[in-house]
């Protein structure tokens, strides 16, 4: 579709306009920008722009606005940049490089830089509402459960995120790459996007559908079983002092009146790198190798940070099977696969948090129990998943046939 110059000018003038009110804005440069997990949002924009663009005058542009910007917002608030602004700065001047590429550009390319754009600048407002919407369910939900979640892993008898935060802090290194891997989790997202974007476009917007609404359903699902992580209940006792088995059999399990956070279970950390995996299918080895990579490492660190339950992973499992289903857009919404993959993530998650809420004496009859519905847990999730993507293909493959190939397929 043509847009008209008019249009186009209009247009140019609101994404300036925007990058420019955002960096003299007070809340993006006081609380968005400082945040690492944002500015590493903003940066993954970076990896999106040469993805789908490929040009040395791209990167001359994005300096020359991410100078800009940097001078305009030093020049209004009158501070000393560090480098989570810099790399911020640096990420909107991205995403505006893009803008006006897809603006400015004519035909397929236009709508190759809109889709790469449009994303890119949805995931971002995401990261920058989540904070305020996260911090307004502490006044919804005074007390957290988050006893509830450690009765079960104790129930396991092994407190996995107590042995990982110890493996933490005994390497030092470990915890770097753990933590360097755990907040780069846009990079990931934006990599297995952008290589289906160019790859295969209707495989590119499943993933961009799932990738997005992950983040606003699980902020949902945080409502309505509010949690924070052992090392905001333990505090000082994690990791090195954990409780006994014996102790946390008699633990009298009870909402708790504590501040953070509340963004538990289901882990999305777990659910995002988990989709971008599934997502990266296709791709190149390295593509794929990098995926695997922040699979493995935010499964060491949603743990060894304390952030996270062993409980909160599993049912990420069944979350983002549901999530994939959702979002599954080359099948029927009635498809077998698809309704199955729908009702089986929603009904397991939630399945889990009546059971951790209303039923966590089950649990304790003995370690069987709950590992057994752990390894279920993923067991079918990953059938499931599996079952889902061969149908998926299958529905790409038949929408690609011709007529008479399709004619011919089902004679």
């Amino acid at each position: 579709m043509k847009i008209p110059q008019s249009a186009k000018i209009l247009l140019t003038a609101a994404i300036c306009g925007g990058a420019i009110f955002l960096v003299t804005n007070v809340y993006f440069a006081g609380t968005a920008m400082p945040f690492v997990f944002f500015t590493l949002t903003l940066a993954s924009v970076i990896l999106v722009l040469f993805r789908v663009g490929r040009s040395w005058l791209d990167l001359l542009f994005v300096g020359v606005a991410a100078a800009l910007l940097a001078v305009i917002s030093v020049w209004h608030f009158h501070y000393q940049p560090n480098w989570e602004s810099c790399v911020s700065f640096v990420g909107l001047a991205s995403l505006v490089v893009l803008g006006l590429r897809a603006v400015w550009t004519e035909g397929e390319k236009q709508k190759l830089l809109a889709l790469a754009f449009a994303p890119s600048f949805l995931f971002a407002a995401f990261m920058v509402c989540a904070g305020a919407v996260l911090e307004r369910t502490q006044l919804w939900h005074r007390k957290v459960l988050d006893l509830y979640l450690f009765s079960f892993d104790a129930s396991l008898h092994v407190q996995l995120a107590f042995l990982m935060g110890q493996l933490y802090s005994m390497w030092p290194w470990f915890r770097s790459i753990g933590t360097a891997l755990y907040i780069g989790l846009p990079i990931p997202l934006a990599m297995v996007y952008s290589g289906q974007l160019i790859r295969d476009r209707k495989k590119a917007y499943p993933a961009m559908a799932a990738l997005l609404l992950t983040g606003p359903i699980g902020i949902l699902f945080y409502n309505l079983f509010p949690a924070l992580g052992p090392a905001h209940i333990f505090l000082q006792d994690f990791p090195w002092h954990p409780m006994s088995t014996l102790q946390a059999a008699h633990l009298l399990r009870e909402p708790i009146a504590v501040k953070g956070v509340q963004n538990a279970i289901p882990s999305l950390h777990i659910a995002w790198v988990l989709l971008a995996w599934w997502y990266s299918r296709g791709l190149s080895v390295w593509e794929r190798g990098i995926a695997l990579t922040f699979v493995i490492f935010t499964v060491f660190a949603t743990l060894g940070t304390g952030e996270h339950y062993f409980i909160d992973l599993v049912v990420a499992y069944p979350f983002s099977v549901m999530m994939q289903s959702l979002c599954a857009f080359p099948m029927r919404w009635a498809a077998r696969e698809r309704v199955t993959g729908m009702l089986y993530g929603l009904l397991l998650t939630l399945l889990w948090l009546v059971m951790l809420g209303q039923s966590p004496k089950v649990f304790w009859i003995s370690p069987v129990i709950p590992w057994a519905c752990c390894l279920l847990t993923v067991g079918s999730a990953i059938y499931l998943h599996r079952k889902l993507e061969a149908a998926t293909e299958l529905a790409v493959q038949r929408q690609s046939e011709s007529p008479a190939e399709m004619a011919v397929a089902l004679s």
